[in-house]
């Protein structure tokens, strides 16, 4: 070779290496992804036309991105929902469905977090809690041999790398911010599911406060943002990691339960003020964020690119409930724009079977326990407390949104029961549903959760199964009521 020639070839390398690459090893023109998540929320939000809350840095953030009326988690309940959108796979595919799962094991082959993927591209990723200076929350149902995360904070991160962050925002999980309003608890508007009861309304309007903490968390992170000249290049996700934590939402299948706030930003890419209505999964999330570092979506991954300018959102949308805590159940459901069909697979158990878990955290469950005690519970409110369950449901979505009145025996129905039916049949065996087998450590588990449930009992002075009238005059000095 002749010395021009060579000469040649070190100029060339020179402006390839000095274009995409910075002194640091780092000059990437591709976007941050932060996702904000929220802990049980669902679409409560003043963006969503929800009255009597006040969510500005919320609102904000959905007039300068896009919101998603129809986005929905794949489980009602934190550590499966979680496991799924980390991979962007079904959690009923890789084992972690289970809440609270004793024993973890790894993640079947090929499946990895996604943050494994984002690390081999070059990004920097990070968890962090809302101080965005702690570790954040993680509740995984499957063990990981590496190290998940760079650190909690990205300012740890070289200069010019791209990162990833997960920010943690514990509200509106229980417990909840007591509503400094009083008089709040007169105002607020209840599904009309809930029995009308003053332990009922105090613990609504604690669940709004809890609400107007998280945005206020949000706009520190926003704030942050932009205080560090970094919202230009930040794609901003942010939802709830599942439904609202009331009792006949969180770890149900019904709307409540699953469906949440989503809301996207991304600076002079997305249309300001945008509103998609089209039904997209949280796995979709997971699929979007490769897609955004220039990471091909793996063939394992289930999830999708709902900002591929070519996506026309998800014909239907899939979830399932399983055991949670001390609770054995499994529920799966399939959702389409106007309707939406449940299968239980225990019909015999009631759906007000004894959950340890809720028992502790919802003063509603103990008002309904007493009301149907007294036999006072009537009308809408009384179903979910009768003593066996369908073995189908089938709402009609457009009419009843509160998913109330149940029409897998109407003969009207009966084609759309079939086909919904017949398409949770295909996705339980496409995706290789491990619901379909027994829990090796359901005892253990289920045992681990009773003990955590009665030594939580006893601290608040019952030595056993409480007495309704008992605990329920319990919770009432709890939330201040005479």
């Amino acid at each position: 070779m002749t010395m021009h020639r060579i000469i040649y070839v070190i100029c060339i390398l020179a402006i390839f290496i000095t274009t995409f690459i910075n002194v640091d090893g780092y000059a990437d023109d591709r976007p941050n992804v932060v996702w904000i998540i929220a802990d049980d929320l669902s679409p409560d939000l003043g963006c969503y036309g929800y009255k009597g809350v006040s969510t500005p840095n919320l609102d904000r953030l959905a007039q300068r991105g896009v919101r998603y009326t129809s986005a929905f988690s794949t489980a009602p309940v934190c550590s499966s929902s979680r496991s799924a959108f980390i991979t962007g796979v079904y959690q009923t595919t890789t084992g972690t469905h289970q809440h609270r799962t004793l024993n973890k094991k790894r993640l079947p082959l090929p499946v990895e977090p996604i943050t494994e993927l984002l690390r081999r591209a070059g990004y920097f990723v990070c968890n962090s809690n809302s101080t965005m200076k702690r570790a954040g929350k993680r509740d995984y149902n499957f063990k990981f041999a590496g190290k998940m995360y760079d650190a909690a904070d990205w300012s740890k991160r070289k200069q010019g790398q791209p990162f990833f962050a997960q920010v943690q925002i514990h509200e509106p999980h229980r417990d909840f911010v007591q509503a400094k309003d009083r008089d709040r608890a007169a105002k607020v508007q209840i599904p009309s599911y809930y029995p009308e009861h003053p332990v009922i309304r105090v613990d609504w309007a604690n669940y709004l406060e809890s609400i107007e903490v998280l945005d206020h968390k949000v706009g520190n992170v926003l704030k942050r943002l932009e205080e560090e000249d970094l919202k230009d290049n930040t794609v901003v996700f942010f939802f709830g990691d599942h439904g609202r934590p009331h009792y006949r939402d969180k770890q149900w299948l019904y709307d409540g339960g699953i469906r949440v706030p989503l809301i996207i930003r991304w600076p002079q890419k997305i249309s300001a003020g945008a509103v998609c209505d089209e039904l997209v999964s949280l796995i979709d999330v997971s699929a979007a964020t490769l897609c955004l570092a220039n990471i091909p979506i793996p063939a394992w991954m289930h999830g999708r690119d709902m900002l591929a300018e070519n996506f026309r959102g998800r014909e239907m949308v899939f979830a399932a409930r399983d055991r949670c805590g001390s609770t054995l159940d499994r529920v799966r459901c399939v959702r389409t724009k106007h309707f939406k069909y449940i299968r239980n697979y225990h019909p015999d158990r009631p759906y007000s079977q004894h959950s340890g878990y809720k028992t502790l955290q919802y003063p509603g469950v103990t008002v309904a326990r007493v009301l149907h005690l007294h036999n006072e519970l009537t009308g809408a409110p009384a179903i979910f407390w009768a003593e066996k369950r369908p073995a189908e449901e089938l709402y009609h979505l457009t009419t009843d949104s509160e998913e109330l009145s149940n029409l897998a025996h109407d003969s009207a129905y009966t084609k759309t029961l079939q086909k919904l039916s017949s398409e949770l049949d295909q996705w339980v065996q496409r995706t290789d549903d491990k619901g379909r087998f027994s829990e090796r450590d359901e005892s253990a588990a289920v045992n681990a959760s009773n003990r955590w449930y009665q030594g939580r009992m006893k601290k608040r002075g019952f030595m056993s199964e409480a007495d309704p009238e008992v605990y329920l005059k319990w919770w009432k000095n709890e939330l201040g009521i005479e």
